[in-house]
């Protein structure tokens, strides 16, 4: 599917555009996913539906023609993309005034998307995004920004906890890219400091981090795992709830790429996997 940004709001194409300040490799990752949601919200039977998205498009200034993927691999995006929304919709009708922590949060639109009008949102990203990000999206009683590394504790302190609320935690796209240490330690200090918090995060398996080609503008993936239940024996209490992946859910628009649904080796080389962090207190 090929559109350029200027088809996406012909109507807005004449606003003053939002100039991109320099961001490194990793946080420049956050136009793809956005870009991608733009696009799919164009398609009558859209996978994701995300007119602000559309909206931020428009509004900032960078040749998004840049972005090319084939059509599969777009649809691979939005696909882990709705898991993340579908477990945080079930999050909030369970828990209506639960807190949603998003790491790594880039542009995401999630809760102009799928908010529920009770619950509170926080996105945590590198000081460099969290000011683009305040450029274009506006903080509100319920949805707050942290500038800060999620390796920099710093953030959780500027959290602190929500008396008697309980909590999700997304990492969509963003783990993968930390080394397993990293991970490791942020898992653990999110059990001790929030236990009964739930963790939702997208995983790669080992051999993709280390044999599957990277395109030019994404970096290279560094952390793998190969048991979801490895992740349970790093803190007491940890406990898989969930595991997602996109063969589970007939989409013919996965082209080529549906075969793999049949080597369940292949099928869970990306997934999405949910855990419990402890027992809440």
């Amino acid at each position: 599917m090929t559109m350029r940004p200027g088809q996406i709001a012909k109507e807005e194409s004449q606003m003053p555009k939002q100039p991109i300040q320099e961001l490194n490799a990793v946080a420049q990752t956050l136009l793809i996913p956005l870009y991608f949601r733009a696009l799919e919200s164009q398609r009558p039977e859209a996978i994701i539906r995300d007119p602000k998205a559309m909206e931020l498009v428009s509004r900032l200034e960078y040749d998004f023609s840049n972005i090319k993927r084939r059509e599969d691999e777009q649809v691979s995006f939005l696909l882990r993309m709705r898991a993340f929304d579908r477990l945080a919709r079930a999050f909030l009708a369970k828990h209506a005034e639960g807190v949603i922590v998003d790491l790594g949060c880039g542009l995401d639109t999630r809760f102009e998307r799928i908010d529920n009008g009770s619950g509170e949102w926080v996105g945590v990203d590198l000081p460099e995004v969290i000011a683009l990000r305040k450029e274009l999206l506006e903080e509100t009683p319920r949805s707050h920004f942290i500038g800060c590394s999620v390796l920099d504790f710093a953030w959780m302190e500027a959290l602190g906890k929500p008396a008697g609320r309980p909590m999700l935690f997304l990492a969509e796209a963003m783990l993968v890219y930390l080394e397993e240490a990293e991970v490791k330690r942020l898992v653990q200090a999110l059990a001790e400091r929030f236990p009964g918090a739930e963790l939702a995060c997208e995983v790669y398996a080992p051999v993709l981090v280390r044999y599957h080609p990277v395109p030019l503008d994404m970096p290279r993936p560094r952390w793998g795992l190969k048991n979801d239940r490895d992740v349970e024996g790093w803190a007491l209490g940890i406990r898989l709830l969930s595991q997602w992946n996109m063969f589970e859910e007939p989409e013919p628009r996965l082209g080529a790429l549906r075969w793999m649904r049949h080597l369940p080796c292949l099928a869970r080389v990306v997934r999405v996997v949910h855990y419990r962090l402890g027992e809440g207190e």
